[in-house]
C-alpha cells in the first residue's frame, strides 16, 4: 500500500472532525429535546399538585398521588390506606403527613 500524501491525510482528518462535530451536535439536540419534554411533564404536575405541595410532600409522593387521580386531601376518602401505601413513591414520611392532615380535617380513608 502506498503512503498517503499529506494533503490526503489532512482531508481525511477534516472529514473525521466534521463527522464528530455533527455527531456531537445531534447528541446535544437529542439531550435538549429530552430535557424539554421532561420539563413539560414536570410543568404539568406543577399545575395540579399545589394541595400536596402545601402539605410538604416530596415530589415522588406528589406525582404518585396525581397519577392515581388524587388531587386534593378530600380525594383520599375514595381509597384505602393500604392502596396509598402501595403507590410507587409513597414513603413512610408521606404516609405520616397524609394521615396527620386527614385527622386535622376529620377525614378518614376508605375501609
Amino acid at each position: 500500500m502506498a503512503k498517503q500524501s499529506p494533503a490526503k491525510i489532512k482531508k481525511l482528518a477534516a472529514e473525521a472532525k466534521r463527522a464528530g462535530a455533527a455527531n456531537r451536535a445531534e447528541k446535544k439536540a437529542k439531550k435538549e429535546l429530552t430535557a424539554t419534554n421532561s420539563d413539560v411533564v414536570l410543568d404539568a404536575y406543577e399545575s395540579v399538585d399545589m394541595a400536596w405541595r402545601e402539605l410538604g410532600l416530596a415530589a415522588p409522593a406528589r406525582r404518585a398521588l396525581i397519577d392515581d387521580g388524587l388531587f386534593q386531601l378530600s380525594d383520599l376518602r375514595k381509597t384505602s390506606l393500604a392502596a396509598i401505601k402501595e403507590l410507587d413513591g409513597m414513603g413512610p414520611n408521606a404516609i405520616r403527613v397524609l394521615v396527620a392532615e386527614m385527622k386535622k380535617v376529620d377525614l378518614s380513608f376508605r375501609k
